[in-house]
């Protein structure tokens, strides 16, 4: 009878904090009892873990085994913690020896017959394990995406039984996983070569993408908004490898198991209308990340705009300035990043054909203003270009020799943008605080002046004004210019048309 200690981590938002799984066998009445703050996928893990055991060819020990998950104000939750609690018992029992499991991280659930089944977030406790120097054990689903965090080493355990033996032998748990392929740079969705017509929304979709800012159009329906809006995407430039394993990190969280063959793209989310406002930014009794966080670093796209419930569309305002969204709960608070940009569409009326050339609308004035309202002035504010896409020419419908830029050729003017950015700022212009816009988007006296005018005639908030500068600095970027001049602040205006009358065409 003894005692042992196995190390494994718990999953709390993104955080993979450090949990010892201390196990002691001692004699008295058959009992095993997990403390700790467990919930109760945690302490059914008595259960498995004695069937699994029992199935694995080993002796369930005669006894009371206490099982205690420090640090005990910690939650824990799910089945992470079978495979650890398995492991602790076998050594503090003597069939293990205790010496084999000294800085190695355990992960992993456990059927009845011993099988090791995959979990959440094996990617981010990969993370830290690489901090530590602590190799990594895990179910072979997840070791494709442990092995993408770097300076790790990882093993991978299919079943109780072989895990035992090699620990036994004195030997590492399993040999480590083939590395997994190298991260996809660019998207592999849809082309903007495929969209026909509409320059202006067109513009305001590569604006959009070199500034990073959020995008919001009105047109009837059939026009290319939803088209537009799936190709972003594929014109935004590739995520930095630090970017790139965070998005991983939170698809590891919520799906469970990451499809390495395809990781290191940008996430494109669109949400149903009927989505509640915990779908969108997260939480639930033990809070999982949300749509927001989904699309960190992509594109989040909402149609039919005003269909989605106003107090949903309004837990969005905050999210869309700090980047970020924390999660309060009475035993803890979590923190998710959200960094998204926002690309939404809708119909300049209930019916969708107000402006149309079609005259097809018959939507009265009350009813258009109702329409209307559902979105907020607030939210409005924090859209940086707002433009209508008007219903396509037949002619250019049926062109046979349509010759629109590709998603590559626009991608590259993008890239280019960014890259100054960067350079200037170290973050996209969407992203200035009023600050950094003192510095880097001062305008010409002319384009200033221009833009005090609008400020006046367009009854512009101070949140609105510091939006039209980005945007400014953006077209500005776009055309290799050091300061904003009048055209580009001309230009950054027109995207704002939208903002006090959405029939404006």
């Amino acid at each position: 009878m003894g005692l042992a200690t196995v190390l494994s981590r718990a999953q709390n938002g993104l955080r993979a904090d450090l949990v010892h799984v201390e196990v002691h066998v001692a004699p008295g009445l058959p009992a095993l009892s997990v403390v700790g703050l467990p919930e109760g996928a945690v302490r059914e893990a008595r259960d498995r873990v004695r069937a699994a055991i029992t199935n694995a060819g080993y002796r369930f020990p005669d006894g009371r085994i206490t099982v205690n998950l420090a640090p005990a104000d910690l939650p824990k939750y799910g089945g992470r913690f079978d495979l650890p609690i398995a492991l602790g018992i076998l050594a503090a029992s003597g069939q293990l020896p205790a010496q084999a499991l000294q800085d190695l991280e355990v992960l992993g659930e456990l059927s009845l017959g011993g099988d090791v089944r995959p979990v959440r977030g094996a990617l981010p406790a990969a993370l830290r394990c690489a901090e530590l120097g602590h190799a990594l054990l895990v179910p072979k689903a997840n070791a494709g995406e442990a092995q993408l965090a770097d300076g790790v080493t990882v093993h991978y355990a299919e079943r109780l039984s072989a895990l035992g033996s090699a620990l036994h032998d004195g030997g590492a748990p399993l040999a480590p996983p083939a590395p997994p392929p190298a991260r996809t740079q660019h998207a592999t969705g849809p082309d903007l070569a495929e969209v026909r017509g509409q320059p202006h929304a067109r513009r305001a979709l590569e604006v959009a993408a070199a500034g990073g800012h959020s995008l919001l159009m009105v047109g009837p329906p059939g026009s290319g908004k939803s088209m537009l809006a799936a190709r972003l995407p594929g014109i935004l430039p590739p995520l930095t490898a630090a970017a790139a394993i965070e998005v991983a990190a939170i698809a590891s969280v919520d799906r469970g198991t990451l499809d390495v063959e395809h990781w290191g793209q940008r996430p494109f989310r669109s949400p149903h209308h009927s989505a509640s406002a915990v779908a969108l930014v997260g939480g639930g009794s033990i809070p999982r990340p949300g749509e927001i966080t989904l699309a960190h670093h992509g594109v989040l796209f909402l149609d039919e705009l005003p269909e989605f419930s106003r107090p949903v569309l309004e837990v969005l305002r905050e999210p869309l300035e700090t980047g970020c969204i924390t999660i309060s709960r009475a035993a803890q608070q979590v923190d998710f990043p959200a960094r998204f940009q926002l690309v939404a569409a809708m119909n300049p009326c209930p019916c969708g054909f107000l402006g149309d050339t079609s005259h097809r609308c018959r939507c009265t004035p009350d009813q258009i203003a109702r329409y209307r309202n559902r979105l907020s002035g607030p939210f409005l504010d924090r859209i940086d270009l707002q433009v209508f896409v008007p219903r396509i020419a037949e002619a250019e419908l049926t062109a046979r020799h349509a010759n629109e830029e590709p998603s590559a050729v626009v991608r590259e003017r993008v890239a280019a943008a960014r890259a100054v950015q960067q350079k200037r700022a170290g973050k996209a212009n969407a992203a200035l605080s009023p600050a950094e816009l003192e510095r880097d988007a001062q305008p010409t006296d002319a384009a200033a002046k221009l833009l005090h005018a609008a400020l006046t005639r367009l009854s512009l908030s101070a949140r609105a004004y510091h939006r039209v500068l980005r945007v400014a600095r953006t077209i500005a970027d776009l055309d290799h210019a050091t300061t904003i001049g009048t055209a580009h602040v001309a230009e950054a205006i027109r995207y704002r048309e939208l903002d006090r009358s959405l029939d404006g065409v």
